[in-house]
C-alpha cells in the first residue's frame, strides 16, 4: 500500500519511476510504450511496481504527439442541448471507443465566434480526424482544416467543402411523412421549421416538402419558421377553413416541442382538432396525448458510420467522396389517427 496522495500522484514522471526502479528512463518509456517485448521479465516486472507504488500516470497527450498520433477525434456540435445531436454523438463516441479513439466534443451553441474559437482549439489538440455538424458559417477554417486531416460531415452540408456526408435522405422522409398524412384522411398541412440560419438540412426538408405537396393533389401545403409569432401563426392555420382535415409535419424535435406548446396555449384539443407527425423519434412523443406519430431517424447508424467514413480516411482511402442517406422509419402513433378512429 502506498502513503502518495492525489496530488503527489499528479507530480509524478517517468524519471520518478525510472529511479524508483533502478532502471533507465528509457526503458520506463520502452515499458508504457509499444516496445515493452524488449525488455526483460525481471526489468518489466520493477517497472511495473513502482508505476503501482508512486501512483504514476502517463501523459497520453504527450506521448501521442512524440508519435505523431494522438488517437483524439474531434467532433464539432452547432447545438448540444438538441437531442438530435446527443443521440448522433453517442453513436459517434460508441465507436471511437471500439476502435481505441478518444472523442473531443465542442459545443458551438449556435454561435459564429464559439464556432471559431472551437475550430482553433480543436486545432491545437492536434486531432487526428474532424466530424462535424454544425452552422458552417467558418468555412474558410473548415476548409483549411480539411487540407489537414479527414473531415466528415453530419446532417448539414459546408458549401464547396468536398467531404464525406453522412445523413438523413430527407427527400424519402418527406416523401413518407405526406403519403401518411393523405392515407389517414388528412388534406391540409402545415410543415413548421426552425429557421433555415444556412441549414442545408432544413432547406433541403422544406424544399421537398414544397415540391412533393405538388405531387399530392388531394393535399394543400404551406410552411412556417418557429419563432415568437409560432402560437398566431397556428391560430391562423386551425381557423381558416381548408380542403379538409388539418395536420401539422414539424420538421424535428425542436419543431415539434415548440408546436406542442403552442397547441396547448390554444388549448387546442390534441390530437382531435389537428394532426400532427414530426421528424426525430424522442423520448416524451409517446407521452403526449394519445403519442406523436413520428418518423424516427437511425441516430446511431449515422454518427458509428460517420467515424467509420472518418476512419476509412485516416487509413488510407483516397476514394471519390461519398454521400450515405439514411432512411427515416415510421413510427405511427395516435396523433394520426385521422379518419381511422
Amino acid at each position: 500500500m502506498n502513503d502518495f496522495s492525489a496530488a503527489q500522484r499528479s507530480r509524478v514522471t517517468m524519471l520518478d519511476v525510472a529511479e524508483h526502479a533502478k532502471v533507465s528512463k528509457a526503458s520506463v518509456s520502452r515499458f508504457i510504450g509499444e516496445d515493452r517485448a524488449l525488455l526483460s521479465d525481471a526489468i518489466a516486472q520493477r517497472i511495473e511496481q513502482s508505476i503501482a507504488e508512486l501512483g504514476y500516470r502517463p501523459n497520453q497527450m504527450a506521448r501521442g504527439l512524440k508519435r505523431g498520433r494522438t488517437r483524439l477525434i474531434g467532433m464539432l456540435v452547432a447545438d448540444i442541448r438538441n437531442p438530435y445531436s446527443i443521440a448522433v454523438m453517442h453513436g459517434v463516441e460508441t465507436a471511437c471507443r471500439q476502435h481505441g479513439y478518444s472523442l473531443v466534443v465542442c459545443n458551438t451553441d449556435r454561435d459564429d465566434e464559439q464556432e471559431r474559437q472551437h475550430l482553433a482549439l480543436l486545432r491545437s489538440y492536434n486531432i487526428e480526424g474532424l466530424i462535424v455538424n454544425t452552422l458552417g458559417h467558418h468555412r474558410d477554417e473548415l476548409h483549411d482544416l480539411h487540407r489537414e486531416m479527414p473531415l466528415v460531415l453530419v446532417d448539414r452540408k459546408v458549401a464547396h467543402l468536398e467531404s464525406d456526408m453522412v445523413g438523413l435522405d430527407n427527400p424519402a422522409a418527406v416523401a413518407m411523412a405526406l403519403a401518411h398524412l393523405e392515407e389517414r384522411g388528412y388534406r391540409d398541412v402545415l410543415m413548421v421549421t426552425e429557421p433555415f440560419d444556412g441549414t442545408s438540412s432544413r432547406i433541403e426538408r422544406v424544399s421537398s416538402f414544397k415540391a412533393q405537396i405538388e405531387q399530392h393533389p388531394v393535399l394543400h401545403g404551406t410552411s412556417i419558421e418557429t419563432g415568437s409569432e409560432l402560437t398566431a401563426q397556428l391560430k391562423t392555420f386551425l381557423d381558416t377553413p381548408g380542403p379538409g382535415p388539418k395536420a401539422l409535419f414539424c420538421a424535428n424535435g425542436v419543431a415539434a416541442l415548440a408546436s406542442t406548446h403552442a397547441l396547448r396555449e390554444l388549448k387546442c384539443k390534441l390530437f382531435e382538432d389537428v394532426g400532427l407527425i414530426a421528424l426525430d423519434d424522442l423520448d416524451w412523443y409517446p407521452l403526449v396525448g394519445s403519442g406523436i406519430t413520428a418518423l424516427a431517424q437511425p441516430t446511431t447508424d449515422i454518427g458509428a458510420s460517420a467515424f467509420e467514413c472518418l476512419l476509412k480516411r485516416l487509413r488510407g482511402d483516397d476514394s471519390a467522396v461519398r454521400t450515405l442517406d439514411f432512411s427515416a422509419q415510421l413510427i405511427v402513433r395516435g396523433s394520426t389517427l385521422g379518419d381511422s378512429r
